[in-house]
Order: structure tokens, then sequence, then C-alpha cells
């Protein structure tokens, strides 16, 4: 009977978990709109603000309990982890199309493998270290494309910024690993935004400088990437409990897609041949290793920057 249940639920999971990589991408989009018209660190702090007051709200309304000091620490590496993952990818998505930028993004669960040996001592197959090779090369095609013709710096370095973010990301998904037996999804996303605010304060006092109060207009995006961020998170952690991650985890991939359509509709965006080239390879370095047995990979949810 629970078997007959689990195959019922697996379409919806499915279908919850593609809508939840839809809406993730429909952020990064709203949060690269905020960033070019009143800054990245306007954008970053009161989308933090907004997220963390929705956050709280959501903790009172279901009563949530204060964790405790093992768990509240790993709260507050994480969240500090994500504002530099967030700060350096939206900044590389200032420079880059939309759908470069989640191309190069895709290697962070390969890198996800060595991070997994050194912190949690799991041993790399031969198959783990040929995705990554795989991965490696694609991420060398798509900055091929950069190399050739024009010598575009900035997109260069937002590229950098990119693979760096990537690094930070894998970190991240082994921190969510750890997190996510330990809090629930509402504790996670509300301590991932109040962690993220008080980061990023703290760098405005340092600096000696004002979040500038946004427009209107700023104001209904800064409230949409928040709702969006809280919204996605929900469905995939709902659609994550109910289905296997190694089925679920290829979903992740369609969010090239949703970055190259909307990055042509809002932004303009061109695809090249290299992008499609190498996120492909990417992809499938990716796919290789999540069908390597679970000492040599973690099956973890994805994150939300």
């Amino acid at each position: 009977m629970g078997r007959a249940a689990s195959a019922t639920s697996f379409p919806l999971a499915f279908a919850v978990c593609c809508v939840g990589v839809a809406l993730f991408s429909v952020m990064d989009a709203a949060m690269k709109g905020l960033s070019l018209s009143i800054g990245l660190f306007n954008a970053l702090f009161w989308r933090a603000v907004a997220g963390s007051l929705l956050g709280l709200a959501l903790m009172l309304l279901t009563r949530q309990r204060w964790p405790n000091r093992v768990v509240l620490r790993l709260h507050l590496l994480r969240g500090t982890v994500v504002a530099a993952m967030a700060s350096l990818f939206f900044w590389a998505i200032m420079r880059l199309p939309l759908a470069e930028a989640i191309a190069l993004s895709f290697i962070a669960p390969l890198i996800a493998l060595y991070l997994a040996a050194l912190l949690l001592k799991e041993r790399i197959g031969r198959q783990a270290i040929g995705a990554s090779l795989l991965g490696l090369v694609g991420v060398g095609v798509i900055l091929s494309g950069r190399m050739r013709g024009d010598y575009d710096l900035n997109a260069l370095l937002g590229a950098g910024a990119v693979l760096l973010s990537a690094v930070l990301f894998a970190w991240n998904l082994i921190l969510q690993r750890q997190q996510a037996q330990l809090a629930s999804p509402v504790e996670i996303a509300f301590f991932q935004h109040i962690v993220m605010l008080m980061v990023f304060a703290l760098c405005a006092a340092l600096m000696r400088w004002m979040p500038v109060l946004p427009s209107a207009p700023s104001w209904l995006l800064i409230l949409l990437a928040a709702t969006l961020a809280f919204t996605s998170l929900a469905a995939l952690a709902w659609a994550y409990a109910r289905a296997e991650a190694q089925v679920l985890i290829p979903v992740e991939y369609t969010a090239f897609v949703w970055a190259a359509i909307i990055g042509a509709l809002v932004f303009g965006d061109r695809l090249n041949l290299t992008t499609v080239a190498g996120a492909g390879l990417i992809v499938m370095g990716c796919l290789i290793a999540s069908r390597v047995r679970p000492t040599t990979a973690p099956q973890v949810e994805p994150s939300i920057a």
C-alpha cells in the first residue's frame, strides 16, 4: 500500500519540483533586474530584509521552536556561506547572459563530490572523477566562447565569479545535507535570510555605507524575489520528501532552459553554441555522478541563493 501511494505521488512530486526550479529561475531574473537598477548591495540587503520578515511571520505562524546551539551554529555558518555565494553569483549575472551563468553554476554538484570527501570523509570513485573531468571540459568550452573574437575581460571576470560562487554553493550543499536532518524547511529558510541580513548589515557598517530606500517599483521586485525564494524552497522541499533525489536532481538542469527564455525576453540575451555545448557536457557529467553509489556522492536537496 505504501508503494502504491509512493507511485501515485511521484508524478505530482516531479511536477512540483519542475515548478520550484522555474520559480527559482524567475527569482534569479528578478535579482538581476534589481541589481542593475538599484545596485547589487541594495538588492541583496533589501531582499534579505523582506525574506527575514516573511520568515519571521512563518516561524510565528507555524510555532517553530528556537534551535539549540549546535543547530544555531550550523545556521550561522550556512547563512554566511550563502551570503558570499549569492553576492558573487548576482555580481556575475550583471555581466553575463543569465543562461551562461546558470550553465557555469551547474559545476557545483561535481565540486561537492570533492568537498564531501574532504569534509564528510566519503570516498571518490573513478566514475565520479571521470564525471568531474567531463564537467571541467564543459566549463572550458563555455569559457572558450568568451575568449574567441572580442576579448571581454568584464565577462570573463563574471565567469570567474560564477565558478567561485559554485565552489561556495557546493559547500552549501554539504551544509544543507547536515542541516536538513536537524531543522524544518521554515526554520532553515528563516535563518538563511536573517543571517544574510546580518552579514550585509555588518559589511555596510564596516564600509560606512547606508542602504538607499528603493522606489515603489523596486519594492515590488524585492517582494517578488523574496516570495519566490521561499515558495521555490518550499516546493523543492515538498518534492524531495516524496521522491528520490536521484530522480529529481536532473530536473535542476531545466533551469538552463528557463534562464535562456527569460534572458532572451527580458534582457535581450543571445544564446551561443559554445554555451549550449558546454552546458550539455556539464549536465552529462552531473548525471553520471548522480548514478554513483551514495558512499561516493552525497544526495542532497537543491539550495536557494
